[in-house]
Protein backbone atom coordinates (compact mmCIF):
# COMPACT_ATOMS: atom_id res chain seq x y z
CA UNK A 1 0.00 0.00 0.00
CA UNK A 2 1.18 3.58 -0.41
CA UNK A 3 2.60 4.75 2.91
CA UNK A 4 0.15 7.34 4.18
CA UNK A 5 2.01 8.01 7.39
CA UNK A 6 5.78 7.72 7.29
CA UNK A 7 6.39 9.96 4.30
CA UNK A 8 8.84 12.57 5.55
CA UNK A 9 12.33 12.22 6.95
CA UNK A 10 13.03 11.19 10.52
CA UNK A 11 13.57 14.07 12.90
CA UNK A 12 17.23 14.54 13.75
CA UNK A 13 16.39 15.54 17.33
CA UNK A 14 13.58 14.59 19.69
CA UNK A 15 10.56 16.50 18.36
CA UNK A 16 8.77 18.73 20.82
CA UNK A 17 5.30 17.94 22.13
CA UNK A 18 3.96 20.75 19.93
CA UNK A 19 5.65 19.47 16.78
CA UNK A 20 4.38 15.94 17.43
CA UNK A 21 0.81 17.14 17.89
CA UNK A 22 1.06 19.40 14.83
CA UNK A 23 2.42 16.59 12.66
CA UNK A 24 -0.59 14.47 13.60
CA UNK A 25 -2.98 17.36 12.95
CA UNK A 26 -1.48 18.12 9.54
CA UNK A 27 -1.81 14.53 8.37
CA UNK A 28 -5.07 14.66 6.40
CA UNK A 29 -5.74 10.95 6.92
CA UNK A 30 -5.51 10.63 10.70
CA UNK A 31 -8.96 11.14 12.26
CA UNK A 32 -10.55 10.07 15.51
CA UNK A 33 -11.86 10.78 18.99
CA UNK A 34 -10.54 11.42 22.50
CA UNK A 35 -12.19 10.17 25.69
CA UNK A 36 -10.35 11.10 28.89
CA UNK A 37 -11.65 10.47 32.40
CA UNK A 38 -10.20 11.46 35.75
CA UNK A 39 -7.48 14.00 35.01
CA UNK A 40 -9.16 16.42 32.65
CA UNK A 41 -8.69 16.46 28.89
CA UNK A 42 -4.97 16.84 29.07
CA UNK A 43 -3.94 14.95 25.93
CA UNK A 44 -6.39 16.49 23.49
CA UNK A 45 -5.55 19.94 24.88
CA UNK A 46 -2.14 19.68 23.20
CA UNK A 47 -3.75 19.06 19.81
CA UNK A 48 -6.11 22.00 20.16
CA UNK A 49 -3.31 24.36 21.15
CA UNK A 50 -1.11 23.78 18.08
CA UNK A 51 -3.88 24.45 15.54
CA UNK A 52 -5.13 22.43 12.60
CA UNK A 53 -7.12 20.15 14.88
CA UNK A 54 -10.40 20.34 12.95
CA UNK A 55 -9.24 17.73 10.46
CA UNK A 56 -8.01 15.37 13.18
CA UNK A 57 -10.42 15.50 16.11
CA UNK A 58 -13.85 14.05 15.48
CA UNK A 59 -14.92 14.42 19.10
CA UNK A 60 -13.47 14.92 22.54
CA UNK A 61 -15.24 14.15 25.79
CA UNK A 62 -14.80 13.53 29.48
CA UNK A 63 -17.63 11.54 31.07
CA UNK A 64 -16.41 12.69 34.48
CA UNK A 65 -19.55 11.95 36.46
CA UNK A 66 -19.78 8.26 37.34
CA UNK A 67 -23.48 7.94 36.57
CA UNK A 68 -23.02 9.61 33.21
CA UNK A 69 -20.00 7.42 32.49
CA UNK A 70 -21.99 4.30 33.36
CA UNK A 71 -24.77 5.41 31.03
CA UNK A 72 -22.30 5.60 28.15
CA UNK A 73 -19.96 2.69 28.77
CA UNK A 74 -21.96 0.41 31.06
CA UNK A 75 -21.60 -0.53 34.72
CA UNK A 76 -18.51 -2.43 35.86
CA UNK A 77 -19.18 -5.51 37.97
CA UNK A 78 -16.54 -4.53 40.51
CA UNK A 79 -17.73 -0.92 40.61
CA UNK A 80 -14.28 0.43 39.71
CA UNK A 81 -13.50 2.90 36.95
CA UNK A 82 -9.71 2.97 36.67
CA UNK A 83 -9.37 -0.48 35.15
CA UNK A 84 -8.22 -2.06 31.92
CA UNK A 85 -11.73 -3.36 31.33
CA UNK A 86 -13.10 0.18 31.51
CA UNK A 87 -10.47 1.45 29.09
CA UNK A 88 -11.24 -1.28 26.56
CA UNK A 89 -14.96 -0.43 26.74
CA UNK A 90 -14.14 3.22 26.12
CA UNK A 91 -11.95 2.44 23.11
CA UNK A 92 -14.53 0.06 21.62
CA UNK A 93 -17.47 2.41 22.13
CA UNK A 94 -15.74 5.47 20.70
CA UNK A 95 -14.28 3.75 17.64
CA UNK A 96 -17.69 2.27 16.89
CA UNK A 97 -19.20 5.76 16.89
CA UNK A 98 -16.56 7.00 14.46
CA UNK A 99 -17.26 4.07 12.15
CA UNK A 100 -21.02 4.66 12.32
CA UNK A 101 -20.91 8.40 11.76
CA UNK A 102 -18.23 8.77 9.09
CA UNK A 103 -18.99 7.54 5.59
CA UNK A 104 -16.16 5.30 4.36
CA UNK A 105 -17.09 5.84 0.73
CA UNK A 106 -16.67 9.59 1.08
CA UNK A 107 -13.48 9.20 3.11
CA UNK A 108 -11.73 6.06 1.76
CA UNK A 109 -8.30 7.03 3.06
CA UNK A 110 -9.21 8.01 6.61
CA UNK A 111 -7.23 6.24 9.33
CA UNK A 112 -9.59 6.08 12.27
CA UNK A 113 -8.42 6.10 15.87
CA UNK A 114 -9.80 6.23 19.38
CA UNK A 115 -7.59 7.46 22.19
CA UNK A 116 -8.71 6.99 25.80
CA UNK A 117 -7.50 7.14 29.35
CA UNK A 118 -9.08 6.51 32.73
CA UNK A 119 -6.99 7.93 35.54
CA UNK A 120 -6.95 8.65 39.27
CA UNK A 121 -4.50 11.38 40.21
CA UNK A 122 -3.01 11.90 43.67
CA UNK A 123 -5.53 12.19 46.52
CA UNK A 124 -5.82 15.21 48.84
CA UNK A 125 -4.03 13.39 51.67
CA UNK A 126 -1.21 12.52 49.24
CA UNK A 127 -1.35 8.94 50.49
CA UNK A 128 -2.02 7.39 47.09
CA UNK A 129 0.06 8.80 44.24
CA UNK A 130 -2.40 7.81 41.54
CA UNK A 131 -2.41 5.52 38.52
CA UNK A 132 -4.26 4.97 35.29
CA UNK A 133 -4.83 3.13 32.04
CA UNK A 134 -4.00 4.72 28.70
CA UNK A 135 -4.62 3.31 25.24
CA UNK A 136 -5.17 3.82 21.55
CA UNK A 137 -7.05 1.75 18.98
CA UNK A 138 -6.11 2.81 15.46
CA UNK A 139 -5.51 2.00 11.80
CA UNK A 140 -2.47 2.52 9.62
CA UNK A 141 -4.33 1.21 6.57
CA UNK A 142 -8.07 1.87 6.10
CA UNK A 143 -8.52 -1.66 4.75
CA UNK A 144 -6.83 -3.31 7.76
CA UNK A 145 -8.21 -4.22 11.14
CA UNK A 146 -7.38 -2.03 14.12
CA UNK A 147 -4.16 -2.12 16.11
CA UNK A 148 -4.15 -1.50 19.83
CA UNK A 149 -1.63 -0.33 22.42
CA UNK A 150 -2.70 -0.38 26.06
CA UNK A 151 -0.51 0.54 29.02
CA UNK A 152 -0.77 1.06 32.77
CA UNK A 153 0.96 3.94 34.50
CA UNK A 154 1.81 4.89 38.07
CA UNK A 155 2.43 8.49 39.03
CA UNK A 156 5.34 9.37 41.31
CA UNK A 157 4.77 13.13 41.41
CA UNK A 158 3.25 14.78 44.48
CA UNK A 159 1.18 17.38 42.66
CA UNK A 160 -2.05 16.68 40.79
CA UNK A 161 -1.46 19.43 38.24
CA UNK A 162 1.98 18.08 37.40
CA UNK A 163 0.48 14.62 36.99
CA UNK A 164 -2.07 16.02 34.56
CA UNK A 165 0.64 17.69 32.49
CA UNK A 166 2.68 14.48 32.45
CA UNK A 167 -0.37 12.50 31.34
CA UNK A 168 -0.96 14.92 28.47
CA UNK A 169 2.62 14.59 27.23
CA UNK A 170 2.45 10.80 27.51
CA UNK A 171 -0.76 10.77 25.47
CA UNK A 172 0.81 12.80 22.65
CA UNK A 173 3.88 10.54 22.68
CA UNK A 174 1.67 7.45 22.47
CA UNK A 175 -0.42 8.71 19.55
CA UNK A 176 2.66 9.95 17.71
CA UNK A 177 4.53 6.69 18.30
CA UNK A 178 1.52 4.61 17.29
CA UNK A 179 1.45 6.25 13.87
CA UNK A 180 5.12 6.94 13.20
CA UNK A 181 6.97 4.22 15.09
CA UNK A 182 4.63 1.22 14.89
CA UNK A 183 7.23 -0.68 12.85
CA UNK A 184 9.79 -0.27 15.65
CA UNK A 185 7.90 -1.11 18.86
CA UNK A 186 11.03 -1.09 21.04
CA UNK A 187 11.76 2.49 19.98
CA UNK A 188 8.09 3.38 20.35
CA UNK A 189 8.34 2.23 23.95
CA UNK A 190 11.37 4.41 24.69
CA UNK A 191 9.83 7.45 23.01
CA UNK A 192 6.90 7.35 25.42
CA UNK A 193 9.20 9.14 27.85
CA UNK A 194 10.08 11.99 25.50
CA UNK A 195 9.97 15.21 27.59
CA UNK A 196 8.99 13.20 30.70
CA UNK A 197 11.26 12.71 33.71
CA UNK A 198 11.72 8.98 34.31
CA UNK A 199 11.32 9.56 38.04
CA UNK A 200 7.88 11.09 37.60
CA UNK A 201 6.12 8.22 35.86
CA UNK A 202 6.25 4.43 35.86
CA UNK A 203 4.93 2.19 33.09
CA UNK A 204 4.52 -1.28 34.55
CA UNK A 205 2.33 -3.00 31.94
CA UNK A 206 1.99 -2.71 28.17
CA UNK A 207 0.35 -4.87 25.51
CA UNK A 208 0.44 -4.54 21.73
CA UNK A 209 -2.10 -6.24 19.47
CA UNK A 210 -3.43 -6.06 15.93
CA UNK A 211 -2.11 -6.77 12.41
CA UNK A 212 0.90 -4.45 12.68
CA UNK A 213 1.99 -6.13 15.91
CA UNK A 214 1.31 -9.74 15.00
CA UNK A 215 5.00 -10.58 15.38
CA UNK A 216 5.42 -8.70 18.66
CA UNK A 217 5.74 -10.90 21.76
CA UNK A 218 4.45 -8.85 24.67
CA UNK A 219 6.70 -10.72 27.07
CA UNK A 220 9.66 -9.24 25.24
CA UNK A 221 8.06 -5.82 25.54
CA UNK A 222 7.83 -6.42 29.29
CA UNK A 223 11.55 -7.06 29.34
CA UNK A 224 12.11 -3.71 27.61
CA UNK A 225 10.22 -1.94 30.41
CA UNK A 226 12.70 -3.36 32.92
CA UNK A 227 15.78 -2.79 30.75
CA UNK A 228 14.79 0.82 30.06
CA UNK A 229 14.24 1.57 33.75
CA UNK A 230 10.53 2.26 33.22
CA UNK A 231 9.55 -0.05 36.08
CA UNK A 232 11.13 -2.49 38.52
CA UNK A 233 8.94 -5.52 37.93
CA UNK A 234 6.64 -6.89 35.25
CA UNK A 235 4.47 -9.96 35.10
CA UNK A 236 2.94 -12.14 32.42
CA UNK A 237 0.61 -15.10 32.59
CA UNK A 238 0.56 -18.57 31.04
CA UNK A 239 -1.04 -17.16 27.87
CA UNK A 240 1.97 -14.88 27.35
CA UNK A 241 -0.05 -11.69 27.91
CA UNK A 242 1.36 -9.04 30.22
CA UNK A 243 -0.56 -8.68 33.48
CA UNK A 244 -0.87 -5.76 35.85
CA UNK A 245 0.85 -7.03 39.05
CA UNK A 246 -1.75 -5.37 41.29
CA UNK A 247 -4.53 -7.24 39.51
CA UNK A 248 -3.39 -10.69 40.56
CA UNK A 249 -1.45 -9.92 43.74
CA UNK A 250 -3.98 -7.68 45.51
CA UNK A 251 -4.92 -9.16 48.90
CA UNK A 252 -3.45 -12.54 47.98
CA UNK A 253 -1.21 -15.00 49.78
CA UNK A 254 1.94 -15.06 47.66
CA UNK A 255 4.55 -17.77 47.25
CA UNK A 256 7.54 -16.57 45.23
CA UNK A 257 10.12 -18.85 43.70
CA UNK A 258 13.30 -17.31 42.26
CA UNK A 259 15.49 -19.12 39.78
CA UNK A 260 17.24 -19.05 36.41
CA UNK A 261 14.88 -21.71 34.96
CA UNK A 262 17.44 -22.30 32.24
CA UNK A 263 15.81 -24.78 31.84
CA UNK A 264 13.23 -25.84 34.42
CA UNK A 265 14.53 -29.06 36.01
CA UNK A 266 13.08 -31.70 38.31
CA UNK A 267 14.78 -29.90 41.20
CA UNK A 268 12.88 -26.69 40.42
CA UNK A 269 9.51 -28.39 40.23
CA UNK A 270 10.15 -30.52 43.32
CA UNK A 271 11.09 -27.41 45.29
CA UNK A 272 8.01 -25.56 44.04
CA UNK A 273 5.57 -28.41 44.70
CA UNK A 274 6.89 -29.20 48.19
CA UNK A 275 7.02 -25.54 49.23
CA UNK A 276 3.50 -25.02 47.91
CA UNK A 277 2.20 -27.95 49.95
CA UNK A 278 3.77 -26.51 53.12
CA UNK A 279 2.52 -23.01 52.35
CA UNK A 280 -1.07 -24.18 51.98
CA UNK A 281 -0.88 -25.77 55.44
CA UNK A 282 -0.19 -22.39 57.06
CA UNK A 283 -2.97 -20.70 58.99
CA UNK A 284 -5.08 -18.27 56.95
CA UNK A 285 -3.68 -19.53 53.64
CA UNK A 286 -6.43 -20.58 51.25
CA UNK A 287 -5.62 -22.07 47.87
CA UNK A 288 -8.26 -19.90 46.19
CA UNK A 289 -6.54 -16.79 47.56
CA UNK A 290 -2.97 -17.87 46.79
CA UNK A 291 -0.76 -16.83 43.88
CA UNK A 292 2.51 -18.55 42.94
CA UNK A 293 5.12 -16.43 41.15
CA UNK A 294 8.14 -17.74 39.25
CA UNK A 295 10.63 -14.86 39.38
CA UNK A 296 13.67 -14.22 37.19
CA UNK A 297 15.87 -11.26 38.11
CA UNK A 298 17.46 -8.92 35.61
CA UNK A 299 20.86 -9.73 37.14
CA UNK A 300 20.22 -13.39 36.38
CA UNK A 301 19.38 -12.58 32.77
CA UNK A 302 22.64 -10.63 32.58
CA UNK A 303 24.68 -13.43 34.18
CA UNK A 304 26.34 -14.29 30.89
CA UNK A 305 26.96 -10.65 29.89
CA UNK A 306 24.42 -8.64 27.94
CA UNK A 307 20.83 -9.83 28.06
CA UNK A 308 20.17 -12.42 25.38
CA UNK A 309 16.57 -11.81 24.35
CA UNK A 310 16.33 -15.19 22.63
CA UNK A 311 17.47 -16.91 25.82
CA UNK A 312 14.94 -14.87 27.81
CA UNK A 313 12.15 -15.89 25.46
CA UNK A 314 13.16 -19.56 25.76
CA UNK A 315 12.73 -19.40 29.52
CA UNK A 316 9.49 -17.42 29.25
CA UNK A 317 7.93 -19.78 26.70
CA UNK A 318 8.83 -22.84 28.75
CA UNK A 319 7.40 -21.48 32.01
CA UNK A 320 4.24 -20.28 30.24
CA UNK A 321 3.79 -23.66 28.58
CA UNK A 322 3.93 -25.21 32.04
CA UNK A 323 1.11 -22.90 33.14
CA UNK A 324 3.05 -20.60 35.46
CA UNK A 325 2.84 -16.86 36.15
CA UNK A 326 6.22 -15.22 35.62
CA UNK A 327 7.75 -12.09 37.12
CA UNK A 328 10.82 -10.34 35.75
CA UNK A 329 12.29 -7.99 38.33
CA UNK A 330 15.18 -5.70 39.08
CA UNK A 331 15.32 -6.94 42.67
CA UNK A 332 18.69 -8.52 43.25
CA UNK A 333 18.11 -8.60 47.02
CA UNK A 334 15.24 -10.63 48.42
CA UNK A 335 14.13 -7.88 50.78
CA UNK A 336 13.35 -5.65 47.78
CA UNK A 337 11.17 -8.39 46.30
CA UNK A 338 9.29 -8.72 49.60
CA UNK A 339 8.85 -4.94 49.85
CA UNK A 340 7.41 -4.89 46.34
CA UNK A 341 4.95 -7.72 47.00
CA UNK A 342 3.91 -6.04 50.26
CA UNK A 343 2.59 -3.08 48.23
CA UNK A 344 -0.31 -5.25 47.19
CA UNK A 345 -1.02 -7.55 50.11
CA UNK A 346 -0.86 -7.89 53.87
CA UNK A 347 -1.59 -11.59 53.63
CA UNK A 348 0.99 -14.30 54.23
CA UNK A 349 4.01 -14.54 51.95
CA UNK A 350 6.50 -17.31 51.34
CA UNK A 351 9.84 -17.62 49.56
CA UNK A 352 10.94 -21.00 48.23
CA UNK A 353 14.70 -21.23 47.84
CA UNK A 354 17.71 -23.51 47.95
CA UNK A 355 20.47 -23.48 50.55
CA UNK A 356 22.79 -21.49 48.28
CA UNK A 357 20.25 -18.67 48.07
CA UNK A 358 19.85 -18.58 51.84
CA UNK A 359 23.62 -18.36 52.31
CA UNK A 360 23.66 -15.34 49.99
CA UNK A 361 20.94 -13.65 52.06
CA UNK A 362 23.34 -13.76 55.03
CA UNK A 363 26.19 -12.23 53.01
CA UNK A 364 26.83 -8.68 54.23
CA UNK A 365 28.28 -7.46 50.92
CA UNK A 366 24.75 -7.21 49.45
CA UNK A 367 23.69 -4.61 52.01
CA UNK A 368 26.60 -2.13 52.09
CA UNK A 369 24.42 0.48 50.40
CA UNK A 370 22.00 0.44 53.34
CA UNK A 371 22.78 2.69 56.30
CA UNK A 372 21.63 -0.06 58.64
CA UNK A 373 23.43 -2.80 56.71
CA UNK A 374 22.20 -6.37 56.96
CA UNK A 375 20.08 -5.63 60.05
CA UNK A 376 18.06 -3.08 58.10
CA UNK A 377 17.62 -5.56 55.24
CA UNK A 378 16.48 -8.32 57.58
CA UNK A 379 14.07 -5.96 59.27
CA UNK A 380 12.49 -5.23 55.90
CA UNK A 381 12.56 -8.90 54.94
CA UNK A 382 11.18 -10.60 58.02
CA UNK A 383 9.05 -8.12 59.92
CA UNK A 384 6.19 -9.08 57.61
CA UNK A 385 4.22 -12.31 57.75
CA UNK A 386 6.87 -14.20 55.79
CA UNK A 387 8.42 -17.65 55.85
CA UNK A 388 11.27 -19.19 53.89
CA UNK A 389 10.81 -22.76 52.66
CA UNK A 390 14.29 -24.20 52.37
CA UNK A 391 15.21 -26.91 49.89
CA UNK A 392 18.32 -28.91 50.91
CA UNK A 393 21.64 -29.13 49.10
CA UNK A 394 23.97 -32.08 48.74
CA UNK A 395 27.58 -31.31 49.64
CA UNK A 396 29.57 -32.43 46.56
CA UNK A 397 32.60 -33.33 48.69
CA UNK A 398 31.04 -35.16 51.63
CA UNK A 399 27.68 -36.21 50.21
CA UNK A 400 26.02 -34.71 53.31
CA UNK A 401 22.54 -33.16 52.93
CA UNK A 402 22.65 -29.55 54.13
CA UNK A 403 19.50 -28.14 55.75
CA UNK A 404 18.78 -25.29 58.14
CA UNK A 405 19.91 -27.57 60.97
CA UNK A 406 23.53 -27.98 59.85
CA UNK A 407 23.95 -24.93 57.60
CA UNK A 408 27.07 -22.91 58.36
CA UNK A 409 27.03 -19.14 57.95
CA UNK A 410 29.74 -16.56 58.61
CA UNK A 411 30.63 -16.40 62.33
CA UNK A 412 29.35 -12.82 62.54
CA UNK A 413 25.97 -14.00 61.26
CA UNK A 414 25.50 -16.96 63.62
CA UNK A 415 23.35 -15.21 66.20
CA UNK A 416 21.26 -13.46 63.55
CA UNK A 417 20.75 -16.76 61.78
CA UNK A 418 19.71 -18.49 65.01
CA UNK A 419 17.22 -15.71 65.77
CA UNK A 420 15.32 -16.17 62.53
CA UNK A 421 15.67 -19.92 62.48
CA UNK A 422 14.25 -20.44 65.96
CA UNK A 423 11.49 -17.87 65.47
CA UNK A 424 9.88 -20.12 62.88
CA UNK A 425 10.88 -18.05 59.86
CA UNK A 426 12.76 -20.96 58.24
CA UNK A 427 10.95 -24.16 57.31
CA UNK A 428 12.89 -27.14 55.97
CA UNK A 429 11.46 -29.05 53.03
CA UNK A 430 11.93 -32.62 54.25
CA UNK A 431 10.05 -34.83 51.77
CA UNK A 432 12.32 -34.01 48.85
CA UNK A 433 13.60 -36.54 46.34
CA UNK A 434 17.33 -37.18 47.08
CA UNK A 435 17.93 -38.32 43.49
CA UNK A 436 17.16 -34.80 42.24
CA UNK A 437 19.95 -33.16 44.23
CA UNK A 438 22.53 -34.25 41.65
CA UNK A 439 20.74 -32.29 38.90
CA UNK A 440 22.18 -28.89 38.01
CA UNK A 441 20.63 -26.66 35.36
CA UNK A 442 23.98 -25.56 33.92
CA UNK A 443 24.95 -29.16 33.25
CA UNK A 444 21.54 -29.86 31.75
CA UNK A 445 21.85 -26.82 29.49
CA UNK A 446 25.20 -28.01 28.13
CA UNK A 447 23.73 -31.43 27.43
CA UNK A 448 20.79 -29.89 25.58
CA UNK A 449 23.06 -27.74 23.40
CA UNK A 450 25.21 -30.76 22.53
CA UNK A 451 22.19 -33.10 22.40
CA UNK A 452 23.92 -35.54 24.71
CA UNK A 453 22.12 -38.66 25.83
CA UNK A 454 20.07 -38.52 29.01
CA UNK A 455 19.24 -34.83 29.52
CA UNK A 456 15.55 -35.51 29.08
CA UNK A 457 15.47 -37.58 32.29
CA UNK A 458 16.58 -34.55 34.33
CA UNK A 459 13.52 -32.52 33.37
CA UNK A 460 9.87 -32.74 34.46
CA UNK A 461 7.48 -34.72 32.34
CA UNK A 462 6.70 -32.99 29.05
CA UNK A 463 9.44 -30.34 29.30
CA UNK A 464 11.89 -32.15 26.99
CA UNK A 465 9.18 -32.44 24.34
CA UNK A 466 8.51 -28.68 24.54
CA UNK A 467 12.23 -27.91 24.22
CA UNK A 468 12.57 -30.18 21.20
CA UNK A 469 9.41 -28.98 19.48
CA UNK A 470 10.19 -25.30 19.94
CA UNK A 471 13.98 -25.77 19.66
CA UNK A 472 14.61 -23.88 22.89
CA UNK A 473 18.01 -23.36 24.53
CA UNK A 474 19.95 -23.90 21.28
CA UNK A 475 18.60 -27.41 20.85
CA UNK A 476 19.54 -28.38 17.28
CA UNK A 477 19.51 -24.74 16.20
CA UNK A 478 20.10 -24.58 12.49
CA UNK A 479 20.24 -28.37 12.17
CA UNK A 480 17.68 -30.16 10.07
CA UNK A 481 17.52 -33.38 11.99
CA UNK A 482 14.65 -35.84 11.96
CA UNK A 483 13.75 -37.08 15.42
CA UNK A 484 13.00 -40.76 15.84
Amino acid sequence: MPDMIMGDKEFQEIPSVKSKALRINLNENIYGSFAEIGAGQETVRNFFRVGGASGTIAKTMSAYDKDFSDAIYGVEEDGRYVTEERLVKMLSHEIQLVEERIDRERHPNKLFFSFANTVATIDFAKKYKGHGWVGIRYQVDPKEDYNEIILHIRFHQNDAQQQQITLGVLGVNLIYGAYYKYDEPKKLLRYLYDHIDRESLEIDTINFSGPRFKDVDNRLMSLQLIKNGMTEAVMFGPEGVNILPAKILYKKNILAFRGSFRPVTKVNIDMYEKAYELFLKENRVQESRTEVIFEITLSNLRAEGEIDEEDFMDRAKLLCNLGHTVMISNFQEYYRLVEYLARYTKMRMGLAMGVNNLIEIFDEKYYRHLSGGILEAFGKLFYRDLKVYLYPMKDPKTGEYITSQNLKVHPRMKELYKFFKYNGKLVDITDYNPAYLDIFSRQVLKKIEKDEIGWERMLPEGVAQIIKRKKLFNYQRGVNKIEN
